[in-house]
């Protein structure tokens, strides 16, 4: 259809040419008026036109370049004494001793020319050493008689040296959260009331560098929303049937648990894998919203339960799945491949702490009393990256996810590493 000329009204068009008319004797009359001042003044003016419009071109040409990135904090280690760090006399230090011989096993299986921090910074590498510099403090801890925690202390006080963990970044605050060994009511078969599947490693699942990738393609596994939708239906191995999915999804975020069956038997599982999502935290989004204190497991667990629906589409926003394996004898197995100490197991980021390594830990407890204990860095986790970032862990049992649940500290922590024989121990 072709298109219809619009008419415009010619009392319209006739106050267009006498607008027109006026803007233009009005721009004349300027210009004459700019001509009549003096030279100079039409200078200066001119000059703080261009300077003007110089800043301007200036600040537009600041604001478009690229930024160069503010690079991330980087650990310092100095050299302390022992006797110095806060708390260190007041610790029964005998009862990290299990923690530390479970510890030293493992380092005993690793070839001892291997760096203690493989994934550590080269100020971290140069300061813990070798494998095999452990092993050799590890034998020398092996004989104190088992009961003397004099000889112990002394032991400890002779054969290693501190280092303190700071910050380039001078603003930066430690944090510790904790974490327990979560528990779950499961069957092996489903019915009506197990009907939460707690998955194994798929079979189209790869691992490259700690997380799970799609074998085929490299990409990042199915979400935890499209799991929960059928995605695993054929693929993966279904160890368990949970009858509560906020005690799974805790699980989940705890990587580890217990498990009792309908007969009242139990059995525990550990951590398999993970689908190479990003975990988001379920604290930080019903802080956001304004739907619990974020800073208390109990607290979210509470308002899970009373708003099933609202809670299951929260969860789903955490991409982040773990499988499970099916594990007998002691646990939970952190990542060192050792069973867990209560309150003298610490996860760290092995990039600022090594794993294997004696930590000296200064925070408080949920209800704001000192924490200073020797620990022993067993696992990890994906919330815990930075300087001074830990995760205590406190047990199994509701008491224990009460505390844990409720630990959000700050804290610093100090590196403990192996002396040269025959070093002064007075020498830091």
């Amino acid at each position: 259809m072709p298109m219809r000329r619009l008419r415009v009204p010619p009392s319209l068009r006739a106050w267009g040419r006498r607008r027109a008319r006026r803007l233009a004797v009005a721009a004349e009359r300027g210009l004459r008026a700019w001509e009549r001042r003096p030279a100079a003044t039409r200078r200066h003016a001119s000059v703080a036109v261009g300077l003007g419009l110089m800043a301007v071109l200036g600040l537009v040409a600041l604001s478009c370049a690229p930024r160069r990135p503010v690079p991330p904090p980087e650990p310092i280690y100095t050299p302390v004494s022992l006797q110095s760090v806060p708390g260190w006399a007041g610790d029964r230090l005998i009862e990290a001793r299990p923690a530390l011989s479970r510890s030293c096993a493992r380092l005993a299986t690793l070839p001892p020319d291997r760096p203690m921090a493989p994934r550590g910074s080269a100020a971290l590498r140069a300061v813990a050493g070798s494998v095999g510099d452990w092993q050799a403090a590890c034998r020398r801890l092996d004989g104190v008689p088992a009961d003397d925690a004099d000889a112990f202390r002394a032991a400890l006080e002779r054969g290693f040296r501190a280092y303190a963990v700071t910050s380039t970044d001078a603003s930066a605050h430690g944090l510790f959260t904790g974490y327990y060994e979560a528990h779950i009511h499961a069957a092996r078969a489903p019915d009506a009331r197990y009907r939460f599947p707690v998955y194994g490693p798929p079979d189209d699942l790869s691992v490259e560098n700690g997380q799970g990738r799609h074998a085929a393609t490299g990409d990042p596994y199915h979400s935890r929303a499209e799991i929960e939708d059928g995605a695993l239906e054929g693929k993966a191995p279904v160890l368990f049937w949970a009858d509560d999915p906020v005690d799974l999804h805790i699980l989940h975020i705890q990587g580890s648990g217990q498990v009792t069956l309908p007969d009242g038997t139990g059995t525990r599982i550990g951590y398999a894998a993970n689908n190479g999502r990003p975990f988001v935290g379920i604290g930080r989004l019903v802080s956001e919203r304004g739907l619990a204190d974020g800073r208390s497991m109990p607290a979210i667990r509470a308002w899970l339960r009373a708003h099933p629906e609202q809670g299951r589409a929260l969860m789903r926003e955490n991409g982040r799945y773990i499988f499970f394996r099916e594990i007998t004898g002691a646990g939970p197995i952190g990542a060192l491949g050792v069973p867990l100490t209560p309150l003298r197991s610490l996860a760290v980021d092995p990039a600022v702490l090594p794993l294997g390594s004696l930590v000296w830990l200064s925070t408080t407890d949920p209800g704001g009393r000192p924490l200073r204990r020797l620990m022993a860095a067993q696992d990890t986790g994906s919330a815990i990256k930075g300087i001074n970032r830990g995760d205590v862990f406190w047990g199994a049992g509701e008491a224990a996810f009460q505390q844990a649940g409720r630990m959000a500290s700050p804290g610093r922590t100090w590196l403990l590493v192996p002396r040269a024989p025959g070093t002064d121990p007075l020498m830091m």
